[in-house]
């Protein structure tokens, strides 16, 4: 897909009929992530908001696969998360935060990954919710995601993500300014 101007968080017809199209094929396909939904009621929720359908082009466009994988029913919101087998190819070799890349003192990355959940309206996933992920398929077996870290952790300058080896989630830790070329995020978003 074409990026997008991000100074305009809207998607074109023809943009926002092939990302229907393709997130209605990967419901259909992937039924196990959300057992008694309807695709009429998530398309309707997504149509009558613009501007989280950009959010869901950017993870798709990243690389991320978004689906729906859980349903607030005190809102009415549909959960969505990344997907992608591996970790989103378009967010990889991302420091965690601003603050670890701008530590660095050379070859620093060209971003990371708090300020690209930012700028595509997103939010990474939490270590909870990365769990939660992995009841649904097997993610991660060969990359890892940066996932949302404790401020007290972070103040000492560290950051979490997960993977998924020997059929369990490893929790791990490492500088936020570090970064990996199979390492990226996932994100979630509350349609």
């Amino acid at each position: 897909m074409k990026k997008i101007n991000n100074n305009k968080r809207e998607l074109s017809l023809e943009q926002r009929e092939a990302l229907l199209k393709a997130l209605k094929a990967r419901f259909e396909k992937n039924t196990k992530r959300h057992k008694g939904f309807e695709w009429a009621k998530v398309q309707a929720r997504l149509e009558a908001n613009a501007e989280k359908l950009w959010s869901l082009n950017e993870m798709e466009r990243t690389g991320g696969e978004p689906d729906v994988v859980g349903h607030d029913k005190k809102t009415g919101e549909y959960i969505f998360y990344d997907c992608s087998e591996e970790s989103p190819k378009g967010r990889r070799s991302v420091c965690y935060d601003r603050e670890g890349m701008d530590s660095r003192k050379e070859n620093k990355p060209e971003n990371n990954a708090m300020d690209m959940a930012s700028a595509m309206g997103i939010e990474l996933l939490t270590e909870e919710q990365y769990r939660e992920l992995q009841k649904l398929g097997e993610f991660d077996t060969k990359t890892s995601s940066w996932v949302q870290t404790p401020s007290d952790i972070r103040k000492l300058g560290g950051a979490l993500f997960c993977d998924c080896r020997y059929d369990h989630v490893f929790v791990y830790h490492n500088g936020a300014q570090s970064y990996y070329a199979a390492r990226a995020f996932r994100g979630s978003l509350r349609v």
